[in-house]
């Protein structure tokens, strides 16, 4: 865990890298949480986060379905990035920045009974179409990390 001071001082200078989930389930359906914290407090959003030192970034998926969804999955397509910028964060109205790595997962017979959600978001639910903030840029699908 990085002390918050320092965090303060990351995000102020450099983006943070993390990742983006797309969950999709057979009906081609996007689970999507509410979040609780900023950035995008009350937005319908992508399961992700901070990729931690030493981390691999499929590892990371891994992690951050688990953490908060209670999901164990290990299998994840990478399909493109995604960058956005914010004018606050989860301490204060400070400018935040942000590099994802976008993986894709299909939850195959699974839809969402055994979902379990983390204290940072408030709901879950499927839905039609991603976010429209959400802009990924797409790679080619031979590409893997």
């Amino acid at each position: 865990m990085i002390p918050e001071g320092l965090y303060r001082q990351i995000i102020s200078v450099i983006p943070v890298i993390c990742v983006d989930i797309v969950v999709r389930n057979k009906d081609n359906k996007f689970l999507l949480a509410n979040r609780k914290n900023e950035p995008l407090k009350g937005e319908w959003w992508l399961i992700g986060g901070r990729i931690k030192h030493g981390e691999a970034a499929k590892a990371a998926c891994s992690r951050k379905l688990f953490e908060e969804l209670n999901l164990k999955v290990d299998k994840f397509c990478f399909i493109g990035f995604y960058q956005d910028y914010f004018d606050r964060n989860s301490f204060t109205n400070q400018n935040y920045h942000t590099f994802s790595l976008v993986f894709e997962v299909l939850l195959d017979g699974m839809d969402g009974e055994n979902i379990k959600l983390d204290p940072q978001h408030s709901e879950w639910g499927w839905f039609d179409k991603l976010p429209e903030r959400f802009q990924l840029t797409s790679v080619s699908r031979s590409m893997s990390l």
